[in-house]
């Protein structure tokens, strides 16, 4: 059987929770990476022995070993510092830029063929960064933080309006932080904007909320979010696995789009087997499109830094 081959990057919180969600899916076989002897090793083989419970049969296995890696379709790097309280995103850049770098290394020696999906801090940020150490095509590397983000904001939205988060579809750009850009006119109920439901204050209030969505959790567990952030980077790999043609809000690479100018930012785009297939442009408004401007300006500066770090 020709099964797809998945390498997930540190067996952490994040990195373990995606492996077991991607089992339950069976999206493919996974190996289940780690620097730390042991660690992927023991989640892994919990992870195998579960699927005797919840009936999936695929491949798992955990390693220290990059050559089990091999010829995977795709990698998806969630290694990295996590966020503890008091700290941004921004302030995990040099560390977490020093693992891209060795993973990406790694990457161009045993998968040269993959795709890759990032979701390491600042996101936006290392996404460029693997892009730049791999020389893959732009395509082929993609960040997940809108689906995270959009997941927070539309169960918020779901819980203020007591309907079904399913009936929700939500549309947020820009960079992965707390200037992000989620977009009101073109979040909807069942196709009806959300405008329409709920009073511009209170919309305001749960946009806020959405952004500060990380570090609610942050002083909550005292560490980073993994369930959300796993089941984001799962709908990914799903979408470009079964060449869905889903489109979601993602990290990717826009150059002539939106006048961005070759850099990788939050928008909405259709994903399927070749990676990021297309950006759905919108017209923004004139708050929208200061707003994502600024958020722009942001990555650009974080991406500033990297060049000088690299």
């Amino acid at each position: 059987m020709n099964r797809s081959k998945i390498t997930i990057v540190g067996a952490g919180n994040v990195g373990a929770t995606t492996a077991h969600i991607a089992a339950t899916k069976q999206l493919g076989d996974i190996v289940l990476l780690d620097i730390v002897k042991g660690l992927a090793e023991g989640k892994a083989l919990d992870i195998a022995q579960a699927g005797h419970l919840q009936l999936y049969d695929c491949n798992i296995i955990g390693t220290t070993d990059w050559e089990k890696t091999r010829d995977s379709n795709i990698v998806i790097i969630t290694s990295g510092m996590p966020r503890k309280p008091g700290m941004s995103r921004d302030d995990l850049l040099a560390k977490n830029l020093s693992i891209i770098k060795d993973v990406s290394e790694k990457i161009v020696r045993y998968c040269k063929n993959s795709i890759i999906i990032v979701v390491s801090n600042p996101l936006d940020a290392m996404v460029y960064a693997a892009a730049r150490l791999t020389d893959f095509a732009k395509n082929k590397v993609i960040g997940m933080a809108g689906a995270l983000d959009c997941a927070r904001f539309s169960c918020l939205l779901a819980s203020e309006l007591g309907i079904s988060a399913e009936d929700i579809k939500c549309v947020l750009m820009g960079g992965h932080g707390d200037d992000m850009v989620p977009l009101p006119r073109f979040t909807t109920v069942s196709g009806i904007p959300i405008t329409e439901l709920l009073d511009e204050k209170k919309i305001n209030t749960l946009i806020e909320r959405t952004r500060k969505g990380g570090i609610e959790i942050v002083n909550l567990l005292g560490s980073s979010a993994y369930y959300a952030p796993a089941a984001g980077l799962v709908k990914m790999a799903d979408a470009i696995l079964k060449d869905n043609k889903n489109v979601l809000s993602c990290c990717a690479y826009c150059d002539s789009q939106y006048n961005i100018g070759g850099y990788f930012i939050g928008v909405p785009a259709v994903l399927g087997k070749n990676g990021t297939e297309q950006i759905i442009e919108l017209d923004f408004n004139k708050t929208e499109q200061a707003q994502f401007e600024k958020s722009l300006a942001h990555v650009k500066q974080l991406v500033a830094k990297v060049d000088k770090l690299l």
